[in-house]
């Protein structure tokens, strides 16, 4: 924190009382006051630094001393007036307040992380973001890849530690807690800036990290690659849709790419009234819940199987006549021939948009 920032205030101050204001660090040193000859020297009667009292005025011989606080949780400075009177503390309390909203600014100023942080939440102007960025010396265009970390079955506030010790350039990579459940790294990526492979690398070893340290299970969604400090927010966005759309179509997947996400992204973008119609002109003979978990078991293996019907009756340990004979009820069911290419489409792109229907209404 620069000691001017102090001194500009205290200069501001100094007309409105005749007490001396000044500001010492955790030793005890002056490094901004309204006495100018008292700058860089020690206070005698300051005493090992603000542990006992960490957030409250207190007094030390001729002086009151109240801390500065700010973005951290450790305090480095404290305001001090001369005398301990009800016009020092009062003085005291004001100048107080004055410092630790300027401490506060110049931080976010000047701190990468929380610029990073208010990017992403959408919380500064597009037009900001090349000033503060200059200001910073941050660079803009290099690639970078964000990665959404979500814990799933319990959480544990040593994860973003965990995290953050895997990736120590505090200067070019930043982990942020969004929230309880939710951890975004920023990584400038090395490699080449249209491959996915790092960057699924990245996201392994942090789903790795985290489960044979904390014992945390975790789900992690990746953007697309940001060429540019302005998209971070898009690819974050991106990051959220692939954890909410691989909740529902990739269960068994713990690293989703929102690259990958497929006809599911375009499903999970569509309102819930038009999939209802969707589903409605597709099984018009009969609702898709006329289909027993049996058969749609054997739709499923089908479809895995490229809807080859020898490959599909070896795997289920059937006949081959009893498959196609499956097959013939369920066209019989819902009109729809899965041999036809044309009508399995329509029937896979169904049963993932009931799928979706599902995990709307809680099921999943």
């Amino acid at each position: 924190m620069s000691s001017r920032i102090f001194q500009s205030i205290i200069i501001q101050m100094k007309d409105a009382t005749d007490r001396c204001i000044g500001v010492v660090d955790d030793q005890g040193v002056v490094v901004a006051c309204s006495e100018l000859s008292m700058i860089g020297t020690k206070l005698d009667d300051f005493h090992g630094g603000f542990g006992e009292y960490p957030d409250q005025i207190f007094t030390s011989n001729s002086r009151t001393y109240k801390p500065v606080g700010g973005l951290s949780t450790r305090l480095d400075y404290a305001v001090f007036v001369d005398g301990h009177d009800t016009t020092a503390r009062c003085v005291c309390i004001l100048a107080s307040v004055a410092f630790q909203e300027a401490k506060v600014n110049y931080e976010e100023k000047h701190n990468k992380t929380i610029f990073v942080k208010n990017i992403i939440s959408d919380n500064i102007l597009p037009g900001d973001i090349y000033v503060r960025a200059k200001e910073l010396h941050f660079a803009t265009d290099v690639p970078r890849a964000v990665l959404l970390i979500r814990q799933t079955e319990r959480t544990d506030m040593a994860a973003l530690e965990a995290i953050s010790n895997m990736f120590p350039d505090r200067q070019k990579d930043f982990v942020l807690s969004v929230n309880e459940s939710d951890l975004v790294l920023i990584k400038e990526l090395t490699g080449p800036s249209d491959s996915n492979k790092e960057v699924y690398e990245i996201a392994e070893a942090i789903e790795k990290k985290l489960h044979d340290d904390l014992n945390l299970k975790c789900v992690v969604g990746i953007g697309t690659t940001a060429k540019h400090l302005r998209v971070l927010a898009d690819k974050y966005k991106e990051a959220q849709v692939a954890i909410e759309v691989g909740k529902v179509f990739d269960t068994e997947k713990s690293v989703i790419h929102y690259d990958n996400l497929g006809i599911g992204r375009l499903i999970y973008q569509l309102p819930t009234t038009l999939c209802e119609m969707f589903l409605s002109e597709v099984f018009k003979k009969n609702p898709i819940e006329a289909l027993d978990q049996e058969t749609l078991y054997t739709i499923n293996k089908f479809f895995e199987n490229n809807l080859n019907v020898s490959e599909t009756s070896r795997k289920l340990f059937v006949h081959r006549n009893t498959l196609v004979y499956r097959l013939e009820k369920i066209k019989k069911l819902t009109g729809l021939d899965l041999r036809e290419f044309d009508h399995a489409i329509i029937f896979k792109v169904a049963l993932m948009v009931k799928k979706y229907l599902n995990s709307q209404n809680g099921e999943y």
